[in-house]
Parts: C-alpha cells; sequence; structure tokens
C-alpha cells in the first residue's frame, strides 16, 4: 500500500479507544488522523484528557493530537468507534450518514438487519450487507460481535462447517476490563464472583446465530442451533474464560474434532492482514489450560485458545475456551474488521 489510509477514533479515551490507539501505532495501513472523545476531553491534548490504563507506554503520535468532537468534520474515510452503546447509535449514524465507512465495537447496531456482525475467519461474505446500506445512505457501519461472542463463535465455526450444531451450553468467567473503567467495585468483586452481567446473556445467545447464519438480500436468516448461556463476572484482570458443551448433528471422534479445531483457517490467514493471528484457534493439550494470565496473550492476544477437549456425558463434546477481551474481543476486532475491508475493496 504506498499511501496509509487516514482515520478516526471515536471515543478514544476509553479504556477500547486506548487500546485502538495503541494498535494503530506504526500500523502499515492506517494513519490516525483524529482522535475524538465526549466534550469533557474535547479540545484538550490527548495526553492531558486521558488516563492511561495500559502496561505499555502511550504511543508518542497521539500525545500531542488535540481531541476533537465526535462530529464528522474531519477527513478520514474510516472511522473506529469505541463509544459507549449508550451514545454510539446516533453519533455512528452521523458518520455513516456523512459518507464514513464505522467499523465499531458498540452493541447499538449489532443486530441491525443491514449491519454485518463480522469475525473476519467466520463470516466475511457478509460484508456484502455493506452495499445495501451504502443505497440508503453515503457511508456504513459495520459491527464486531460482544467479546465473549468473539471467542466461542471462533470456537464453534469449525465445527458448525465441518459437523453442524444442535446445542450448545456455555458459561463464562469474565474478566474486569470488560466493565471498562473502573468497572467492578473492588469490595463487590474481591473474595466474590458476580452470577450476572447486564445484557451479556442475551448477546451470547443470539449474536453467534446471526454471525453463523446466512444472508437472503438485504438481511440476515439466523442459525438455527440452540445456545444457553450464563455470564459471570471474575476478579480477573484481561481473559474472558469460558467452558462450553456442544452437539454435533454429525458424530465425530475425539480426534476429528481435536484435528478441525487446530487446523482451522480463514481468510484473514490467507490474505495476511495485518493483525490477523496465524493461528486463530490454538489447543492446548495440557490439563490445566488454558489460563488467563498464561494464555491470553496468544498469538499477540488475537487468537482463541481452547484446551481441555474431552467427551461430555450430556451433549457429545466439551471444551474450555480464551481469549483476550479487550485486544481480539474489542479493539483487535474491531481493527481486523477494518483490514478486510480495505483487503476486499471497500474502503472508498
Amino acid at each position: 500500500m504506498k499511501q496509509k489510509i487516514p482515520v478516526a477514533i471515536l471515543g478514544a479515551t476509553g479504556l477500547v479507544g486506548q487500546r485502538l490507539v495503541q494498535m494503530l501505532d506504526g500500523h502499515p495501513w492506517f494513519e490516525v488522523r483524529a482522535l475524538a472523545a465526549s466534550d469533557n476531553s474535547v479540545g484538550k491534548r490527548y495526553a492531558d484528557a486521558v488516563k492511561w490504563h495500559l502496561g505499555s507506554d502511550m504511543p508518542a503520535y497521539a500525545r500531542a493530537m488535540i481531541v476533537q468532537p465526535c462530529e464528522p468534520t474531519f477527513d478520514a474515510p474510516l472511522v473506529f468507534s469505541a463509544l459507549p452503546s449508550d451514545v454510539a447509535g446516533e453519533i455512528e449514524d452521523r458518520f455513516a450518514n456523512a459518507g464514513a465507512l464505522v467499523s465499531s465495537n458498540a452493541s447499538s447496531h449489532r443486530m441491525d438487519a443491514d449491519v454485518p456482525l463480522v469475525i473476519p475467519e467466520v463470516n466475511a461474505a457478509h460484508l456484502e450487507l455493506i452495499r445495501a446500506q451504502r443505497a440508503k445512505r453515503k457511508g456504513a457501519i459495520i459491527c464486531n460481535p460482544n467479546c465473549s461472542t468473539i471467542h466461542l463463535t471462533l470456537a464453534l465455526k469449525p465445527l458448525a462447517d465441518a459437523f453442524g450444531l444442535r446445542h450448545v451450553i456455555v458459561t463464562t468467567m469474565q474478566a474486569l476490563s470488560g466493565a471498562g473503567y473502573p468497572g467492578v467495585a473492588s469490595l463487590d468483586v474481591l473474595d466474590n464472583v458476580i452470577p450476572f452481567i447486564g445484557g451479556e446473556e442475551k448477546k451470547l445467545e443470539s449474536e453467534p446465530l446471526k454471525i453463523l447464519g446466512q444472508i437472503r438480500g438485504e438481511t440476515t436468516v439466523s442459525a438455527e442451533f440452540k445456545i444457553s448461556a450464563a455470564c459471570n463476572r471474575v476478579a480477573t484482570s484481561d481473559g474472558h474464560l469460558e467452558t462450553a458443551s456442544v452437539e454435533l448433528i454429525e458424530k465425530a471422534s475425539l480426534d476429528d474434532v481435536r484435528r478441525t479445531l487446530a487446523e482451522f483457517r480463514a481468510e484473514p490467514q490467507q490474505l495476511q492482514l495485518p493483525t490477523a493471528p496465524a493461528h486463530p484457534i490454538v489447543v492446548r493439550d495440557q490439563v490445566d489450560r488454558p489460563q488467563p494470565r498464561l494464555d491470553r496473550d496468544a498469538e499477540g492476544g488475537m487468537a482463541t485458545i481452547i484446551g481441555r477437549l474431552r467427551a461430555c456425558s450430556v451433549l457429545d463434546y466439551k471444551f474450555v475456551l480464551l481469549g483476550h477481551n479487550t485486544i481480539r474481543g474489542a479493539a483487535g476486532g474491531t481493527l481486523l474488521n477494518a483490514e478486510l475491508l480495505v483487503a476486499k475493496g471497500l474502503v472508498e
């Protein structure tokens, strides 16, 4: 790529916005031209507006940038949205109506009929919905799913393709960073597990069905298997752990299931997208893995790690899966979607 594509980040001061600022530092395809946030930050240097929460230093390119309002006034054909879902919907609509292509991490538009809900290794073909959007307005919106949904669906995709799925039961143990900053009060979560995360179970039961569904005209027809989810908040910093049991339509051996998961590759790997993991699924054979502290950064935090694969006495097979929630589950997923848009020639 001879010339980098100008991009902007909405919600740049939040935790997911900071991850995007970090991951776009030195990106081979994209150059950050604008950082935008709420009125409290507008007009300030980014270094003065943000409380940096990530382990590495704030990228030098961002420090002196002046935070802009979330209005479609800057010259960037591609916009990353890390906005809170309670304000994202209307703002993203304004940018799309003005002609921008919005790659969003927010939940506001995920289940809209004409908005592709995309995991690039799973349903790249759903980007066709962008053409339907552009027939109605100048730009378009593409969403990545909920953080737990991304890693669960990455694990389900090769199984669905190879054997078919009938039922899935999943229980999540979700990290504190998934609640944003300042997140969950320490006195609520220390020495405790909170067995409720507002809206999470509904997302985990519905979003994979849209992602694994089929495009029909200008909408998506959801897959027909059933998912039962239970979501819990636990006292880990990063990395959502999930236990899953699956019933397959076509019976398969344990070796077949393991091989299907471990050998899974898809379009991002074939296209060698800059942020794509070489191995989107990493299978661990140790009896006590995956673990958040040991495995969440595999493949730069962009992989789903699967372990404890074994027979299930109720369904067919069960396993533990883990994924980094603020990298692949949020900022990295949004960035990979944008790279796929460029590779498909959809960024004008």
